[in-house]
């Protein structure tokens, strides 16, 4: 985007912003400044004002580029620090009868190997840009590495993941986490896992909890990782066994490494079937361990329980209990669309209100948190520097049409504009767009090239 951009009667989410509006510049794709108005009548001349929601037209007048936003909310990119993108959009060639996470985990396993790389390519392409498109600017994807159906078949979708991030270079940023499997590697599958670091892979995940071994594989996991100088995000203790407490061990293994900020646990499913008292326990140790978390509502809400005839336990983690014992808590999307999950879209907003449902959080505070877990949270977890709408952060930022916390999550508004590095991306009103020929090109070839996709996505 050349010249500058300004955008006046911005509202943010915080409670310290209340009742204020902003005036905001970006120039060069960072915030310049970040300024409360003196009065809430402040405009500039007419003729410099775009039309709000027409940015990509803005842009062409050759002047400084002015949105007046009337009390819409800007908002940080949101941070979706837990999906699948490798797997979205699978359902149609995988299913699960059950509905439970075995049946999901065995039928994928199966029918990895038919998938080429550009089919896998291609569903984390269209899946990014659909999240793109609800706001979010980086993604965090966990990736399938099938080590036991063959070599090639693991590296096939490291291959897929990392030609996606550079087609879509500008647009999203992507971290890439290999999975190491639940099953005994041996020497050539944690070679392979290096070498997929090596490559241009993030850090390390996998989900310990479903091992026969766990202590032994969070062990391995935090040797590799260390020697790597590489961060760690586990699934951990998806289940409603309240015996299951392998977050316990990789709280060890932090302390033990001073890993403290690196290391981020997703789902904790088991927390909400224990004992307070020992939950509490092992949220303890999270917090002072440094220990990070993911809440993944949708998923859960979906996947646990299966077996009980009642009460029925959801499997939400106790996300009260982590925020306020002090441990760094997102909300994140996990699956779409695949035998995990069979809904879900990508969009963070609707995944924060899913997260209110499921924790009862319903106070204006409460909102306000809900956002938190979606931008500035799954920041932290990120390790992100210069994030967030302040003066010299990374002009990532999408604006809703909404006017408050409290009316983001009451209307989950359609209207989301979207910002990279303080260029249009994504707009989306009455009808949608990309903000770039190449970005809608891509859109349209992922959807194209995704094998079986089984009718098209409802896009906005």
């Amino acid at each position: 985007m050349s010249g500058t951009l300004r955008l006046i009667n911005a509202t943010l989410h915080g409670l310290e912003h209340k009742g204020k509006l902003y005036d905001i510049y970006i120039r060069e794709g960072r915030f310049e400044s970040v300024q409360e108005q003196t009065s809430c009548e402040e405009r500039v001349q007419a003729a410099d004002i775009a039309s709000f929601g027409l940015p990509m037209e803005g842009e062409k007048h050759g002047r400084q580029n002015v949105f007046d936003l009337n009390g819409r909310m800007i908002l940080p990119g949101m941070v979706d620090i837990h999906m699948h993108l490798d797997k979205a959009f699978s359902l149609p060639q995988v299913g699960n009868q059950t509905g439970t996470l075995l049946e999901a985990i065995q039928n994928y396993s199966s029918a990895a190997s038919s998938f080429s790389k550009e089919t896998i390519r291609a569903r984390i392409v269209r899946t990014a840009l659909q999240a793109v498109s609800y706001g979010s600017t980086r993604l965090r994807s966990h990736l399938d590495f099938n080590v036991n159906a063959g070599e090639d078949i693991a590296m096939r979708t490291v291959e897929a993941a990392l030609e996606a991030r550079a087609l879509l270079g500008g647009v999203v940023e992507l971290e890439l986490y290999p999975m190491v499997p639940y099953r005994d590697l041996g020497r050539r599958g944690m070679e392979l896992i290096e070498e997929s670091l090596r490559m241009g892979l993030d850090g390390i995940g996998g989900a310990p909890h479903l091992s026969a071994k766990p202590d032994a594989d969070i062990e391995g996991i935090f040797e590799l990782a260390v020697r790597l100088g590489v961060p760690i995000d586990l699934h951990c203790d998806e289940t409603d066994n309240p015996e299951m407490k392998t977050v316990l061990k990789v709280a060890q293994e932090t302390l033990r490494y001073d890993y403290y900020g690196k290391v981020n646990t997703g789902h904790l499913c088991s927390l909400s079937s224990m004992p307070a008292a020992e939950a509490d326990e092992l949220i303890e140790m999270m917090s002072l361990a440094g220990v990070h978390a993911a809440t993944l509502p949708a998923a859960n809400l979906y996947l646990q329980g299966r077996a009980d005839l009642g009460p029925v336990r959801r499997g939400v983690t106790r996300v009260r209990e982590l925020m306020e014992g002090g441990v760094t808590l997102a909300a994140a999307s996990d699956n779409i669309h695949d035998p995990f999950h069979p809904f879900g879209r990508g969009d963070l907003l609707q995944i924060a209100q899913l997260t209110g449902y499921a924790a009862h959080y319903g106070s204006p505070e409460d909102m306000v948190r809900l956002l938190d877990m979606v931008t500035v949270n799954p920041a932290l977890i990120a390790g992100l520097e210069n994030y967030g709408i302040r003066a010299g952060g990374t002009a990532d930022f999408v604006i809703v049409d909404a006017r408050s916390p409290e009316e983001v999550f009451t209307c989950l508004p359609a209207g989301r504009w979207v910002a990279k590095s303080g260029a249009w991306v994504s707009v989306t009103r009455a009808s949608s767009r990309f903000g770039e020929e190449r970005i809608q090109r891509l859109w349209e070839e992922s959807v194209l090239d995704t094998e079986g996709i089984g009718g098209s996505v409802v896009w906005k």
